[in-house]
């Protein structure tokens, strides 16, 4: 089933009298503009003034409950890996770190109002990484890159987050990405950020040296 595929998945879902259903996994940025809309998602493309991934899989989930399908969610079933507030994983980060994940928290807040993106890259009180389009790995790589080792990676939700989709998440690839680049310290956005394979991650991050901090306000 190819992205776009709208009726196809709701005719699916109709016939197996699914009532619940929850969104997992990853549609890759550059898919979007790769669709084979059927006329269902032309016509509730045509309704949209923004297209982002609030809009888009909201308008999903109003066509699933058209059906009386209940969209769950994303965290259901995954509550025991949100992070934690405080130290999750590696060494405790230094003061000059934690005033950064601060600093980095107020301005990505700011950001992901705007719906641009979830993630910065900042060091010493400056931002050297904005995520947009490209995807979290990818500003990660652009912000390690001008601020050498020493850079802070910070991920939050957005204001107002609807956990049914586009819940911010990290897991053993971001730190394999982050490693490489030399970033030395990952803060989240504490009971909103999902750490897939929680255990694995929190493995790899002692190996690597790399601290996973969980933030709040």
């Amino acid at each position: 089933m190819r992205v776009g595929q709208l009726n196809r998945l709701l005719r699916f879902f109709e016939k197996a009298g699914v009532r619940r259903a929850i969104m997992a996994g990853q549609i890759a940025p550059k898919n979007l503009f790769d669709l084979r809309p059927d006329f269902k998602v032309l016509v509730m493309l045509s309704a949209l003034k923004k297209r982002n991934a609030e809009t888009l899989f909201g308008a999903v989930g109003d066509e699933l409950a058209k059906l009386g399908i209940k969209l769950l969610p994303a965290t259901t079933y995954l509550e025991d890996s949100l992070a934690k507030e405080g130290l999750i994983a590696g060494p405790n980060p230094k003061k000059r770190c934690v005033d950064d994940i601060a600093f980095g928290f107020e301005i990505a807040k700011e950001v992901s109002k705007l719906d641009i993106g979830q993630t910065v890259v900042v060091r010493n009180g400056t931002v050297l990484a904005v995520e947009a389009f490209e995807g979290t790995n990818e500003a990660i790589q652009r912000g390690a890159h001008l601020g050498r080792r020493g850079a802070v990676v910070v991920k939050v939700a957005k204001p107002n987050q609807d956990f049914r989709f586009d819940v911010p998440v990290i897991g053993c690839q971001t730190l394999e990405v982050a490693s490489a680049a030399g970033i030395k310290v990952i803060a989240v956005e504490a009971e909103t950020t999902l750490l897939l394979d929680i255990e694995a991650v929190k493995a790899l991050a002692k190996e690597k040296q790399v601290t996973i901090y969980g933030y709040k306000i």
